[in-house]
């Protein structure tokens, strides 16, 4: 298989081995990754998770679904039920919404998030989109799960340009590794076998601690059987 290609499936095997039964688990737009991961976990171990998602479908049959949006009408009309975009926001922040699926820009290691601005804020290099729907649910969700498919210094840096959101981030996965965040830092939890120790301190820009880090396990046979099956298209491939 192309590295490449590997390091998205890994992505995605290690987004849905994070995801329990029974959980209530959110993602937002250009989420093609964790949509997927979503459907992985409910094939194999959480048959009865609940996916919710921007256009108000839940647990959207996705052998109906053919363009593979993730804000598309085909997530509401070949759904069991309907749960609104608004009630997302609502449940995460009476503090029943287990996981959510999100992303940023920049990051540092006190789990600031960036989605707003490359520069001063005031006369910024790069205007980016804003918090939107992150600034509400990073706070108030469970566990956010963040995935960035770019690992660099500039992605992971000693101090974002600009605290979009901040709050309970769980792990933050990339093509190179995953990080927890534990004891009010990040600090690194497993490197994939496509990566290296080397590679990663190369492109994180603060420091971390290597010694005695996890291998990520690479995708079973059945994982990758299942993302074949589910997306034979690729659009998971879409950020590469």
């Amino acid at each position: 298989m192309d590295q490449e290609k590997l390091k998205i499936d890994t992505m995605i095997c290690v987004m849905a081995r994070l995801i329990n039964n029974r959980e209530t688990v959110f993602h937002g737009v250009s989420s093609h990754m964790p949509m997927i991961a979503i459907k992985l976990a409910q094939a194999t171990h959480a048959p009865d998770l609940y996916h919710l998602n921007i256009p108000g479908g839940v647990n959207p049959e996705m052998r109906k679904v053919s363009s593979y949006s993730t804000a598309g009408y085909e997530l509401y009309d070949h759904s069991r039920s309907q749960f609104p975009l608004a009630d997302v926001f609502d449940l995460s922040m009476r503090g029943k919404l287990d996981v959510a699926f999100l992303s940023g820009v920049q990051f540092d290691q006190e789990g600031h998030v960036n989605a707003s601005v490359i520069g001063d804020y005031h006369r910024p290099k790069v205007r980016l989109p804003g918090g939107a729907g992150s600034a509400v649910l990073i706070p108030t969700v469970k566990r956010a799960l963040i995935w960035r498919t770019k690992h660099d210094t500039r992605t992971f840096v000693k101090q974002v340009d600009f605290v979009t959101t901040k709050g309970n981030i769980d792990r933050i996965i990339t093509p190179l590794c995953v990080f927890c965040f534990r004891d009010g830092k990040l600090k690194l939890e497993s490197i994939h076998q496509t990566s290296s120790s080397e590679e990663v301190v190369a492109n994180t820009g603060f420091e971390i601690e290597v010694d005695g880090v996890a291998i990520t396990p690479d995708p079973s046979r059945e994982e990758l059987a299942f993302l074949q099956k589910v997306d034979p298209k690729g659009y998971r491939y879409i950020e590469l």
